[in-house]
């Protein structure tokens, strides 16, 4: 599958990137996509090990005459998020991704495409069997689980990798060099609500939100798109003038990806329907008003279910989780002050449930400051208290601290200026790269991230421009045989 990939330039690295859309690997199910590159190593007779969690690293020796220059370490992720649009039955741990070429981008076919951080680790993979390439000591590092927890970062074993330098591929920008990164943590919010049968004169309907672009809760955080779980619980605190109940919800897939849709099932006073459904299809209105050239597409329906639930929150337990979600913290927090064009600290109301009065959601805070994501998970603690919910913060993991002095920025900058003829811009991302884990565990290291041009992220409009991965791929070359040219200090 996937054949046309392999008619793209640079040929090498969309080879690799074929047997990564043919290899099932969202976060947890990375296991068969590391069998495929070890055995890719054996055939070529590279040095390969994992650690205790699991994080694989392959070796190659220095081209012959540059021995003493800086072990290079090239770090990306194996794992890819599974987004799927709606109608369309995806299972990420059998299924191919299906790509298409259009206009210049490759895209998947209703499906996330894999791109991050797909790219990053096909580029690794072809420096590695390139035999032109002069290149000091070499070490490919390829974590698990960073989409989903960042679990292979953060479990990486220390005292493990060698080189001096690190060159991240996992960023998503075209002619910009990342120095920097926000911190995050995941908070989770459990209870178990009080439930009551429904009446002899209530009816249940399902009442559905749809149609959001969705994308990166990082990177597309400050772009204005909805978010599901916010919408979705704006429509519900509208329909409790018509003393709706909830009976079950469900928003959101992952806690790093804007909710794209969200479905919830309502008790609700049968001689109410007429006008609870005037009001849902005005505030559709509202809504595609407001949000008018970033997801005007937003759907609300409301529909009778056949057959109706025998249970639903009782009127005070729903009227209180729908007024803690809706006051919620979600979205941008703060902008920062000392990055300007960065946000400093925001949060993703990315997984909310209710099943038979069982509560949870998880969100994912992120911010420039570990102090701040500290104090929104205490915020989510304060408010979720209030209806006896249990809030706890898990998966934490640090910023990047950025150094704009680094001597791996100043060659990258006089690389990119005499192949490209322009300075890259330098940028801290308000993304969750797994830079600031390592620079822990390996305080030595001079790191920087770049990559090619990947659009719509965490999302089934992912797509990668073409023309930037020829670009990228020629910046990595041409750095790597800079360094090999130096000498470790």
């Amino acid at each position: 599958m996937n054949e046309h990939l392999e008619q793209l330039s640079p040929q090498p690295l969309w080879r690799h990137f074929r047997t990564l859309c043919n290899t099932p690997r969202p976060s947890g199910h990375e296991a068969a996509l590391v069998a495929v590159i070890e055995a890719w190593a054996d055939a070529r007779g590279l040095a390969h090990d994992r650690d205790a969690f699991g994080n694989l690293r392959i070796r190659k020796p220095a081209t012959p005459g540059h021995e003493e220059a800086p072990g290079v370490i090239l770090q990306g992720h194996l794992d890819m998020v599974a987004q799927a649009n709606l109608d369309h039955p995806h299972d990420f741990t059998r299924d191919p991704i299906a790509t298409y070429v259009a206009e210049g981008w490759l895209h998947a076919r209703h499906t996330t495409l894999g791109a991050d951080n797909g790219l990053g680790v096909a580029a690794a993979l072809a420096v590695f069997e390139d035999v032109s390439l002069k290149h000091g000591p070499l070490e490919a590092l390829f974590t698990l689980e960073e989409e989903s927890s960042m679990g292979g970062a953060l479990n990486l074993a220390e005292e493990w990798l060698d080189g001096q330098v690190l060159l991240n591929l996992d960023s998503e920008d075209r002619g910009e060099v990342f120095i920097g990164c926000a911190g995050g943590a995941d908070i989770v919010v459990e209870a178990q609500l009080p439930t009551g049968e429904l009446g002899d004169d209530e009816m249940a309907l399902r009442l559905s939100l749809t149609g959001l672009v969705g994308g990166h809760s990082g990177i597309d955080i400050h772009r204005g798109r909805g978010n599901a779980n916010r919408l979705l619980v704006r429509a519900l605190r509208a329909l409790e003038a018509f003393d709706a109940r909830l009976v079950d919800y469900h928003g959101g897939t992952l806690r790093n990806a804007l909710p794209r849709e969200a479905f919830a099932t309502l008790a609700l006073p049968a001689d109410e329907e007429t006008a609870a459904r005037e009001r849902i299809a005005a505030l559709q209105q509202e809504l595609r008003t407001e949000l008018a050239g970033v997801d005007e597409g937003v759907t609300l329906a409301l529909q009778p279910l056949m057959s109706p639930p025998a249970k639903a929150l009782n009127a005070h337990a729903s009227r209180m989780l729908v007024a803690a979600l809706h006051v919620a913290p979600c979205g941008v927090e703060r902008m920062s002050l000392g990055v300007p064009g960065v946000v400093e600290t925001s949060n993703n109301l990315g997984v909310v449930s209710l099943e038979e009065g069982r509560f949870h959601l998880c969100a994912l805070v992120r911010s420039l400051h570990d102090s701040a994501a500290a104090d929104m998970a205490d915020r989510f603690a304060g408010l979720f208290d209030l209806i006896g919910a249990r809030t706890r913060v898990e998966n934490g993991y640090p910023g990047w601290t950025p150094d704009p002095d680094s001597p791996l920025l100043a060659r990258f900058r006089r690389l990119h200026q005499r192949q490209l003829g322009s300075d890259p811009a330098v940028k801290v991302i308000h993304a969750g790269l797994e830079c600031g884990i390592l620079a822990g565990k390996y305080p030595h290291l001079d790191m920087i991230s770049f990559g090619p041009l990947i659009r719509g992220a965490h999302s089934p409009d992912e797509r990668v421009e073409l023309a930037s991965v020829e670009e990228f791929w020629a910046l990595l070359r041409g750095l790597i045989e800079d360094l090999a040219e130096s000498r470790v200090a």
